[in-house]
């Protein structure tokens, strides 16, 4: 029976411009503070996007060397890079984001349309991406957008192996305009085919937009995970935008323990993703 609850912080994103959110984080100092604050609260995990000197998102691997290193310097958060970047980054460029060096690193199990764009993800690179970070020990997220990429995601542990760590954990994302719909019935039926993994798989669920609070019930019901962040909704309330990060990271933390579910501390995050101590 899952006692904590794992909450990963996704600050930044790809997606979202500075001046649609005023109070997005985009440079490193800014990133370092949202992590710091973070941290304190409850979260163990931070899903990294970088930008650039104009706030663009960015691949720079010098900035993800620098991001990296940083936040391992101010914070013991578990630091998840991810090799999604945008819609528009080319493949060999988000392979590269593994030579950062992070702990963790997302891998998204087949193509979706996203919005207006579609998020290219093939067989060829999504097996290129598994089995480099098995290689390098770098422990991967699973992203699911829809619910054939778990069956997708059975094929590839079957064909190239266990991730390193030799735990699956996955993070359904629910609500993409293109993907599954934030509810209930969406994240019940990922839940019956989580069954078909390898024993002991694990879950997190973000929710985008308006979908974000009935995710999160849905999941801490079925013994799920949670992933907030401005990443993924830039509103706290019906005309009420979110003020920072730290603010949605509180609203999962006061949910998981409503749901006699504490905050999972970095250490006990690692144990759970079968990641080295510090």
């Amino acid at each position: 029976m899952t006692t904590t609850t794992l909450i990963t912080v996704a600050p930044t994103g790809a997606e979202t411009a500075r001046h649609e959110a005023p109070a997005l984080p985009v440079t490193l100092d800014e990133l370092l503070r949202t992590a710091v604050e973070c941290a304190a609260i409850g979260a163990s995990v931070i899903h990294v996007h970088v930008r650039d000197d104009d706030a663009a998102p960015t691949l720079d691997p010098g900035r993800l060397r620098a991001t990296v290193e940083a936040l391992r310097e101010r914070t013991d958060l578990i630091v998840q890079l991810s090799t999604g970047g945008a819609v528009t980054d080319p493949e060999a460029d988000r392979l590269a984001v593994l030579d950062a060096g992070p702990e963790m690193a997302s891998c998204t199990m087949g193509t979706v349309n996203f919005g207006d764009d579609v998020f290219s993800n093939r067989w060829e690179f999504i097996v290129e991406l598994h089995t480099r970070m098995q290689d390098r020990g770098i422990v991967p997220e699973y992203e699911i957008f829809d619910l054939g990429q778990l069956a997708a995601l059975q094929r590839l542990l079957d064909r190239y192996g266990l991730p390193a760590g030799g735990h699956v954990h996955v993070d359904l994302v629910m609500g993409v305009p293109g993907g599954m719909p934030g509810t209930t019935a969406a994240l019940v039926a990922c839940t019956q085919a989580i069954r078909d993994l390898p024993a002991g798989t694990t879950f997190s669920a973000t929710g985008i937009g308006r979908s974000s609070l009935p995710v999160m019930f849905a999941a801490l019901s079925a013994g799920g995970h949670l992933r907030v962040g401005m990443e993924d909704t830039l509103s706290y309330a019906k005309g009420r935008p979110v003020e920072s990060n730290m603010q949605l990271v509180a609203r999962a933390v006061s949910l998981a323990q409503v749901a006699q579910r504490p905050p999972a501390t970095p250490a006990q995050a690692r144990e759970l993703l079968g990641l080295a101590a510090r």
